[in-house]
């Protein structure tokens, strides 16, 4: 043990009070630990069965390509699984040119059907090919260049990777095709989930033409009138041939949408990132609705310095509160046309958010179904709360170097991973708002959250789709309202500046 330069000095030879907590430097009498755990909490938490291929089912036009962003976000951003998603379209489109009229999608053309089978055979070669090569141990070769996965902190190659396979896939003989493919390919453990998505509402399917289909794409140079009747045209030669989930595919395992979420059907879902994704699934519609948000105004503690705390707001912090109520009775009360709409708030527990958002107006109006409605009525979330400092908690950054140099030092070296000692870690806090992404997920009208800095750069980077790792280096800053909508290309961002910094004045601590 002498020869491990990790372990502390011999316990016998500290008296209690200098016993440093798991070798850290903090003054509190801990049990002997001589041979303590060297691996940190696992920042990915995939195993080795969550080997997930999952097929996206469904005619054009139907949100397959949405739902696949939204899902592959979801479990790459909370869960640390490797994703990619596979678009047969593109490949297609790559290899064929980017406009193709409805009648080369005619099952009956010989020819471009022959087109369409090789851009799946690539897409399918080039997905199973990414799979071998992301299921493997830390730092193994793949075909002579080092794993992707170099950064995992797992001692061997039992993590997970999902791909997506986008596509129509509307028959059984193609879906019968895809299992076989990934049977034959040599990825062991691998399981093969069916999404469907089927959409009863022309309304919406004209939406979804309209939003993903018409000026992008295939149709980045058609007018829209002629590609309105084209797209119409190709739906129409799908349908001759569709044959949705179920009947004779009993031993698959799929999950069928119908209407986004209005109605859902499963079977064979089993094992936990597929009961994840499925219950994810339960709460995705096609709305796009936008998503509002806005740190608390300044507090106390931002103007000493210091963090976490549970303080109440400065005088500038106040003038905020009000510009917030006076904004968000102007543009989220009222739609576009000056009539009331239906809008929702929520803030953390803290009294910091609870108090900047008491000046938003909560008037009554009635809904669609003409039942009453109270609008912003606030509603409280503990896991909106900020990032727990533990011991530091109420301290100044200065304060924790002078303390506590060597948790000042690890948080430097490596901000996301780092928890504060009886706290949390970047890494803990995106497991306690992964419930809030399936609440927001469901939300059918605006909704504006007021909490924190840390809160408030999770839920951005997982809208945006940035990496858990890049979290720490979103800014979020006081006196802004960020708005968040999706779009057929991911996500669009609005900021809204309600109030001037004072000139010479820090608001809060710098991110350290």
């Amino acid at each position: 043990m002498s020869g491990s330069p990790v372990l502390p000095p011999p316990a016998a030879k500290l008296s209690p009070a200098k016993r440093s907590h798991s070798g850290r430097g903090l003054d509190s009498p801990v049990v002997d630990n001589p041979t303590p755990q060297q691996w940190l909490p696992p920042t990915s938490y995939a195993t080795k069965s969550d080997k997930l291929v999952i097929v996206m089912v469904g005619l054009p036009a139907r949100g397959k390509s949405y739902i696949t962003r939204r899902v592959s976000q979801y479990i790459n951003f909370f869960y640390g699984t490797p994703i990619k998603v596979f678009n047969v379209g593109d490949v297609r489109r790559a290899e064929a040119g980017a406009f193709q009229p409805a009648s080369f999608f005619d099952p009956d053309n010989a020819e471009a059907a022959a087109t369409r089978k090789r851009a799946s055979e690539v897409a399918m070669a080039q997905m199973c090919d990414w799979m071998a090569s992301v299921a493997v141990p830390k730092g193994a070769a793949v075909d002579g260049a080092a794993s992707p996965r170099s950064k995992t902190d797992f001692r061997s190659g039992d993590f997970g990777a999902v791909a997506f396979f986008d596509a129509t896939n509307s028959t059984r003989e193609r879906r019968a095709w895809i299992l076989e493919r990934v049977r034959s390919s040599g990825l062991e453990g691998v399981k093969v989930i069916f999404i469907e998505s089927i959409l009863t509402d022309d309304s919406i399917v004209e939406a979804n033409i309209l939003r993903a289909k018409v000026g992008v794409k295939d149709y980045a140079e058609i007018g829209d009138e002629e590609a309105l009747r084209d797209f119409r045209e190709r739906i129409a030669q799908y349908e001759r041939v569709y044959e949705s989930l179920g009947k004779g595919e009993e031993h698959l395992s799929w999950i069928r949408l119908v209407d986004g979420g209005r109605e859902i059907g499963m079977n064979r879902i089993r094992g936990f990132l597929p009961t994840r994704v499925a219950a994810f699934l339960m709460n995705v519609h096609m709305e796009r609705v936008p998503l509002y948000f806005s740190r608390h105004g300044q507090s106390e503690y931002n103007e000493m310095g210091k963090i976490g705390g549970d303080s109440g707001l400065t005088a500038h912090g106040e003038e905020y509160a009000r510009a917030l109520g006076e904004w968000a009775g102007r543009v989220l009360l009222v739609d576009a046309s000056g009539e009331p709409q239906l809008c929702r708030l929520w803030t953390s527990s803290l009294q910091r958010t609870i108090r900047t958002a008491r000046h938003i107006p909560t008037p009554v109006v009635r809904g669609a179904d003409g039942a009453e409605w109270v609008q912003m009525r606030p509603k409280v979330f503990r896991n909106l709360d900020e990032i727990y400092a533990g011991i530091c908690d109420g301290m100044t950054y200065e304060e924790i170097q002078d303390q506590y140099p060597q948790e000042a030092a690890a948080r430097r070296a490596d901000k996301f991973t780092y928890r504060y000692p009886r706290g949390e870690s970047y890494g803990d806090l995106i497991l306690r708002l992964e419930p809030i992404a399936h609440e927001i997920e469901r939300q059918r009208e605006p909704l504006l959250i007021v909490a924190h800095q840390a809160i408030l750069r999770v839920i951005y980077a997982y809208l945006m789709g940035i990496s858990r790792e890049e979290v720490i280096k979103v800014t979020i800053p006081l006196n802004t309202v960020f708005c968040v909508t999706p779009d057929s290309k991911g996500s669009r961002v609005e900021k809204f500046t309600l109030l001037d910094h004072p000139e010479g004045v820090v608001l809060d601590p710098a991110s350290h």
